[in-house]
């Protein structure tokens, strides 16, 4: 069966325990970061249709990845979410916006 996605580090080792050749390549900087916009799309889409928690955490493995690769460290992240809630607040509210007029 042929993939062409990111998979996690240790993906390929789960496939030789079970008898299984995984055919593998280590992607170059600019195959990683495409593939890790794909992972975030697949990984939300999953959470969409499951609703199951571990999806999240799946979400937030391939955020990590993203921020480590543009250079971005976790405290740095939360910094950056803090600045943007502080100037145009969260979601806790639950407001719809209907419409402008």
């Amino acid at each position: 069966m042929k993939y062409n996605k990111l998979v996690r580090d240790k993906i390929p080792e789960i496939i030789r325990n079970k008898d299984q050749i995984a055919i593998t390549h280590i992607a170059n900087d600019e195959e990683y970061y495409l593939k890790l916009q794909e992972k975030l799309k697949e990984e939300v889409e999953e959470f969409l249709e499951s609703n199951n928690n571990d999806e999240l955490a799946d979400i937030l493995e391939v955020i990590y990845a993203i921020c480590d690769k543009k250079g971005i460290n976790k405290e740095k992240l939360e910094e950056l979410r803090i600045i943007k809630n502080k100037k145009r607040g969260g979601f806790k509210n639950k407001i719809i916006l209907d419409e402008t007029k």
